[in-house]
């Protein structure tokens, strides 16, 4: 496998993550409930809050009723054992711990709130944590330094009646211990009969050793290293968990000489440790699992060139088999949570090991395998899921929460198991995915990015993070003194740029400018005004990707969106098989992924374009792996105002039905009523949309579409990636003015994808 192609993070382009948008942090608060009349906040507040807090008081267990406690988890560190960063203090934990929250909410739709305890106290952390029981339904440890977490997590198990769980150590175990059984099935092995050696003796490395004789390891099978050596009972330093773990092998003194025999190595301690020679000392299709991060015991191409039958993992997201903890820590405690657990107990980490491991086993989706860019199958590059595996939180979820239930621990039973799955479904939504499903699969083929405005600064910084995280090729189309002086007076680091200067290249723009002339001579362009056109940059750029001389385009930062879309139709033109172009705009909402079209193009368009715009989306929408269920959009439904609107969209979706028979298409029909099926089914039963509602919409001129994508993108929690350009003969792309720089990132993405499909779906 290749060498990684990413660079790595930059202070200053983290620095301004955290603090941009003039909201420090990575989250905030939002209310779930309206409270924007009189009669919200009495409901909310006083006096109506006293109803819901006297009911708790009769009846404890009613907290998960009427508040927020059973969606709460409490992300509790003292900053002793950051990772990668060590002991540095509670305050300079809290980016670590806010990250930690909004996994908890990425993943599992928790709501996870960070608490820094400033204190090393064993017992002033306990007494603080558990003070905290009644506000959260679950206690995630995070970062304590062992072996003080070890008491710690006891205490809390023992003395709170609410989920703990200490990520550090369970969560790589858990992982960890899915893709041991994954590799022992692959390679023939019985975890009984297994020989393992593991480097580290903190935390994670406990309590892997823990969970992996849970498993099946025999004890007698384990050698632990530590710093000092070999855990063994001659030594006279172990503190009491270590010597839990002392072999009787008194002849071991260093790593090395652990390996003769073994089948399997976990390491948990730093990098470069295991050498080549070491692993061909193993028996025969060895397992190593290099988890130390971010570099490994002993890296990917090391171990491979001195044991090609080697099964690997390591805790590196540009490797296959990555033992990453969120494949774990947000579905336990989702399932936990689900059922009011009590505890998170060892049945309930066995559950959510297999349910890991077991899903590996199963055929993957092609959507998560396009995310990746990679066909997954169950092997050995292949040994347990994805991060970005949607499955994920039905089947650990569902397993923990089963295992929650058998154990006893569960005080909120599940009896309707398919409703339950198709709850949690719905709490993560389509859009989760969609931004990153983008970006990872433009990732694995980068095109070249032409941007005629590559004097913005915006753009130099959107074009540094494209090299940077391997989406895009930029090709920075402007005066090369210019761009470079402002690299420089905006410390961009963007590595050997590649600028074309169009001033400079005489030769070239008047090759464009005869060619330019050729397609449109009858159509009024003289060649004096072809030559004078070729200064412009979008039209020097967009005859780049006409020449095939730039896969695609980006431009719109800061011009006009009809100064763009002119030049795009004059030089590239329409797809032969289209009679008109559109702009979709995807819009990311907590509700799932929305695409509203046409937004920036038709003013007023006819049933029939109409009908081709619908088209163009649904074959996008497709693309994008979701099924486009359309919604031709007025103020009137089925016919209820006989107007003129409402017969053009009604027209529209049954020249739309014509073309694509098998769409789920409806019209005319009110926005909201498209996306409330129960109101459909109450109303109007025939409607294709009553089952699910409707996710595509097409708007019925320009006006209501261009209001209604602006209006929701700033009152909603949305995030907008478009204009999408459907219809044009080769990938161009045209940026909402003033568009943000990770906007602009996204869009680039696109612009990839759309070159790397042959433009074959937008």
């Amino acid at each position: 496998m290749a060498k990684p192609t990413k660079k790595p993070i930059r202070e200053q382009d983290a620095l301004e993550y955290h603090r941009r948008n003039g909201k420090p942090g990575k989250f905030e608060i939002q209310p779930t409930k309206p409270v924007s009349t009189i009669r919200d906040l009495s409901l909310a507040y006083s006096p109506g809050v006293a109803y819901p807090c006297l009911a708790i008081a009769a009846n404890p267990e009613e907290v998960y009723q009427y508040t927020a406690k059973g969606n709460t988890v409490a992300v509790i560190s003292n900053g002793t054992a950051v990772l990668g960063l060590g002991n540095i203090g509670a305050a300079a934990s809290k980016p670590v711990m806010e990250g930690k929250a909004i996994l908890f909410k990425k993943y599992a739709d928790i709501d996870g709130i960070d608490i820094e305890v400033d204190s090393e106290d064993v017992e002033t952390i306990i007494q603080v944590v558990k003070a905290l029981e009644p506000t959260f339904g679950g206690v995630n440890l995070e970062d304590i330094k062992a072996p003080e977490c070890f008491e710690i997590e006891r205490r809390l198990k023992e003395e709170m009646n609410i989920p703990v769980m200490h990520d550090d150590q369970h969560g790589t175990a858990i992982i960890s211990g899915a893709a041991l059984l994954s590799a022992c099935e692959l390679t023939g092995r019985k975890m009984s009969e297994l020989r393992l050696v593991m480097s580290g003796a903190g935390a994670a490395a406990q309590a892997c050793a823990r969970l992996y004789l849970e498993l099946g390891l025999r004890k007698e099978n384990l050698v632990m290293v530590d710093i000092g050596g070999p855990l063994t009972t001659a030594r006279t330093d172990l503190d009491e968990g270590r010597l839990f773990f002392a072999s009787s092998r008194a002849e071991l003194r260093t790593l090395a000489d652990c390996f003769p025999g073994a089948d399997a190595f976990v390491g948990l301690s730093a990098g470069g440790i295991v050498k080549g020679d070491m692993l061909k000392q193993m028996n025969a299709k060895p397992i190593v699992f290099a988890l130390a991060n971010p570099d490994p015991e002993i890296t990917w191409e090391d171990a491979h060139a001195a044991r090609p039958d080697v099964m690997m993992a390591t805790g590196r997201s540009d490797y296959p088999n990555q033992v990453n903890n969120v494949l774990g820590f947000p579905y336990i405690f989702r399932g936990a949570l689900d059922v009011h657990a009590s505890k998170i107990n060892e049945a309930m980490k066995m559950a959510a090991v297999r349910a890991i491991s077991e899903l590996a086993k199963e055929p993957v989706p092609e959507e998560i395998c396009q995310m990746y860019g990679v066909k997954l199958a169950f092997g050995p590059d292949y040994l347990i899921p994805k991060p970005m595996d949607t499955r994920l939180i039905t089947r650990v979820s569902g397993a923990v929460a089963r295992a929650a239930m058998e154990s006893g621990v569960a005080r909120q039973p599940i009896t309707d198991w398919k409703a339950y799955e198709a709850r949690l479904e719905e709490r993560m939504g389509f859009s989760k995915g969609l931004t990153r499903f983008i970006t990872q699969k433009a990732q694995t083929d980068p095109r070249t990015v032409v941007f005629p405005e590559a004097e913005e600064f915006k753009i130099l910084r959107a074009a540094q993070i494209c090299v940077d995280e391997g989406i895009a090729q930029p090709i920075l189309l402007g005066n090369r003194e210019r761009i470079l002086a402002r690299l420089k007076e905006f410390e961009i680091d963007l590595e050997d740029p590649r600028i074309v200067d169009m001033k400079a290249d005489a030769d070239r723009r008047e090759r464009y400018a005869q060619q330019f002339w050729e397609q449109r001579k009858r159509k009024g362009l003289t060649l004096d005004r072809a030559r004078r056109l070729m200064t412009n940059p979008n039209y020097f750029g967009l005859m780049m990707v006409q020449n095939g001389e730039a896969e695609s385009l980006l431009t719109g930062l800061a011009s006009n969106y009809a100064e763009c879309l002119v030049p795009t139709f004059e030089t590239i033109g329409l797809e032969s098989h289209v009679r008109t172009a559109a702009a979709l705009y995807i819009m990311n909402t907590k509700r799932g992924t929305l695409f509203f079209a046409d937004c920036t193009i038709n003013k007023n368009p006819t049933a029939e374009e109409l009908a081709d715009i619908g088209a163009l989306t649904a074959r996008a929408v497709r693309f994008f792996n979701a099924q486009p269920r359309v919604a031709m959009l007025s103020y009137s439904n089925f016919g209820s105002a006989r107007d003129e609107q409402g017969r053009k969209m009604s027209r529209a979706a049954q020249l739309l039905r014509q073309q694509m028979p098998d769409l789920i298409v409806e019209g005319d029909i009110q926005a909201n009523i498209s996306l409330r099926p129960d109101l459909q089914q109450e109303f109007y039963p025939f409607s294709t949309l009553a089952d699910k509602g409707a996710n595509t919409f097409i708007f019925p001129d320009l006006s209501s579409a261009n209001i209604a994508y602006k209006l929701v993108q700033e009152v909603g929690e949305v995030e907008a990636i478009g204009p999408v350009l459907l219809g044009i003969e080769k990938p161009v792309h045209i940026l909402s003015m003033g568009a943000s720089v990770r906007e602009i990132v996204n869009m680039a993405a696109m612009a990839v994808v759309d070159a790397q499909s042959g433009n074959e779906f937008f």
